[in-house]
């Protein structure tokens, strides 16, 4: 689907032909913990840090309705355990959309799991966690979603770990009506973020800090309705008919194969009478 597709339907958007490269200084807000959150190197760069009295976050300014966004982090180091590094997609509301990377601390030497989440609606329940195959605090790595009219994709240095499609026939949520924000913060979670909560934080080792760079985001902008748009960068290589081709597909299922730790399409446990129905055509 093109942008001009888009905005018949729609009439709110305005699509991005260009890779803008974010400037914190003017692309976000701190919106908790502002004493622990430090904007450097003229605004290219960001870290976030929890102590025993507060974790820090931040949002963007800017909401979009679909959009490519690219972000390098370097997580926390050392005995990360208990405390989680989240960033994500979100809009507002008691029936919100969702699209979550959040990152699991863990005892030294011990890995991250990376727990990725599409919410719909308010609903979720579609987890997948993975381990990463390199050291994720030695040095700054690139996360990205891509969240497109047909399809949602999260990458790590530009491979793809997991795909979720927009499968209308279906009737599967899909979110593709409410515009989101990025979002990224570092806080607490030591109830459940490692080992179901069984290592609790080891406050000896704060502040706990988590470092940011390299924001980059194509995206269609939420605007005024009725705006009239003229759009650009919506040709066939656009981010907006981006999709898993053969080669992706092939590392995508490599990743899968060795370092996906839960799936909750194979959690007939949890589901009770019936897995997700996305499951049956997932990849």
């Amino acid at each position: 689907m093109g942008c001009s597709q888009i905005l018949i339907s729609l009439s709110i958007l305005s699509c991005s032909a260009l890779i803008l490269a974010g400037d914190f200084r003017q692309d976000i807000d701190i919106i908790w913990g502002s004493n622990k959150a430090k904007i450097l190197e003229n605004g290219q760069a960001i870290t976030l840090s929890l102590d025993k009295a507060s974790g820090s976050g931040f949002q963007s300014k800017g909401q979009s309705l679909f959009g490519k966004i690219s972000m390098d982090l370097k997580l926390v180091p050392g005995n990360s355990a208990g405390t989680v590094t989240s960033y994500y997609l979100a809009s507002k509301g008691t029936m919100w959309d969702e699209i979550d990377f959040e990152f699991l601390g863990n005892l030294s030497g011990d890995p991250y799991t990376v727990h990725t989440n599409v919410i719909t609606q308010g609903k979720g329940d579609r987890e997948q966690q993975f381990r990463l195959w390199f050291d994720p605090t030695v040095d700054f790595h690139t996360y990205s979603i891509l969240w497109n009219p047909k399809t949602i994709i999260f990458y790590v240095d530009g491979t793809p770990i997991r795909e979720f499609k927009n499968l209308k026939t279906m009737n599967v949520a899909y979110p593709e009506k409410q515009a989101m924000r990025l979002h990224s913060s570092l806080w607490n979670a030591d109830d459940w973020a490692t080992r179901g909560g069984l290592v609790k934080t080891d406050w000896s080792k704060a502040p706990f800090t988590a470092s940011y760079r390299n924001y980059k985001v194509q995206n269609c902008e939420w605007s005024a309705p009725g705006t009239n748009v003229s759009c650009g960068g919506d040709g066939p290589n656009s981010w907006l008919n981006e999709g898993i081709d053969e080669n992706s597909m092939k590392r995508l299922k490599w990743v899968q194969s060795n370092f996906m730790i839960y799936n909750y399409c194979n959690d007939a446990k949890r589901f009770g009478v019936g897995l997700p129905t996305e499951c049956a055509v997932m990849n």
